[in-house]
């Protein structure tokens, strides 16, 4: 949109590079090209701004393929203003002289052309093209017709429009028809990713499998380890029993013979005590039979009396010792009788 401004009667345009201006005053063409500066008077200049940049037009509009199924068509029109004069001549890219804004919508108009050459097209080249072929190859087909229709169109070249560039974006179906057919793809997919899972397990399976085997080998080694070991120690054992057994017999040699010597040692120790002992009991006997010979030799030539005495004394010895005496009447009357009875005799 051009920059104008106002002057006392007089107004100011100043264009940009990318719009070319046409300043007409009583039918005369005063100033034509881009990027204009210059002063005019509203009520006699006839003022249009073309832009000559590229522009970009998107379009979405609905299409039907042979096999009776609606596709939506996303795309991109790229396109310049190639003949501003002409396209002024054409088209109403008239502005307003107090506010540099457009009177028509010109924009618009090159639009509705486009689409409608462009679906027009399209149209052709999907009437003639099943769903499946539209959704594989349908984008570059549609592409390459709509390039060629809108290069051929001759309303384009009239108005002074040329077509730079044209994208394709996306051919989409219905929601349940685009649904319907992913599913075929998601079960291959599934089924891939299903495979994919079973041969992750067979081969997890595999690796326990020879985990497993391993395992196994390694207790057979284990247990014939084992078995080594278990006849090493027996043949220890038995060497160490036939050791110990050899040994216990020259122990218990040793100690038989030590014990046939301290035999004989204590025979002869025992031999030669009986034999002392006999002689002292001999000897004993002797001296006692001599004192019991010599005691009733004194005995038989001491008088009666002294042998009362002596029993008496004997007797007193033997006797036990008597703390108190209780002498009862009658005790002390009859020894009181036997005494007067000694003392008559």
């Amino acid at each position: 949109m051009a920059d104008i401004t106002r002057r006392l009667g007089w107004r100011h345009l100043r264009g940009a590079p990318t719009a070319h201006v046409r300043h007409h005053r009583g039918g005369k063409l005063l100033h034509d090209g881009p990027g204009l500066s210059f002063w005019f008077r509203a009520l006699t200049a006839a003022v249009s701004e073309v832009p000559v940049d590229d522009r970009e037009l998107a379009m979405t509009f609905h299409a039907r393929t042979s096999d009776f199924q609606d596709v939506a068509v996303q795309a991109t029109v790229t396109y310049r203003v190639s003949d501003p004069a002409l396209a002024a001549a054409r088209l109403d890219f008239s502005i307003d002289p107090d506010s540099g804004v457009w009177r028509g919508a010109p924009l618009e108009q090159l639009g509705t052309l486009l689409t409608e050459t462009a679906q027009q097209h399209a149209l052709d080249v999907l009437a003639r093209t099943t769903l499946a072929a539209a959704l594989v190859d349908g984008v570059a087909a549609v592409r390459e017709r709509v390039a060629v229709g809108l290069g051929a169109e001759p309303r384009l070249p009239a108005t002074g429009i040329e077509v730079v560039a044209v994208r394709v974006v996306a051919l989409r179906p219905e929601p349940e028809v685009e649904r319907a057919l992913r599913t075929p793809a998601r079960e291959l997919i599934q089924q891939e990713a299903d495979r994919a899972t079973y041969e992750r397990r067979a081969v997890a399976v595999e690796r326990e499998r020879a985990i497993a085997e391993n395992e196994l080998d390694s207790q057979i080694e284990l247990a014939r380890r084992e078995e080594q070991l278990v006849d090493q120690r027996g043949t220890n054992a038995r060497r160490e029993a036939e050791e110990h057994a050899a040994a216990d017999a020259v122990r218990a040699g040793a100690e038989a013979a030590r014990t046939v010597r301290l035999a004989d040692a204590e025979a002869a120790r025992s031999v030669r005590l009986a034999r002392a002992e006999a002689e002292g009991a001999r000897e004993v006997g002797e001296a006692r039979a001599q004192a019991q010979a010599a005691w009733l030799r004194v005995h038989g030539e001491v008088d009666v009396a002294t042998l009362h005495a002596l029993t008496g004394t004997r007797l007193a010895e033997n006797l036990p010792n008597i703390e108190s005496v209780t002498v009862t009447p009658d005790v002390l009357t009859g020894l009181l009788a036997r005494f007067g009875t000694g003392e008559r005799a």
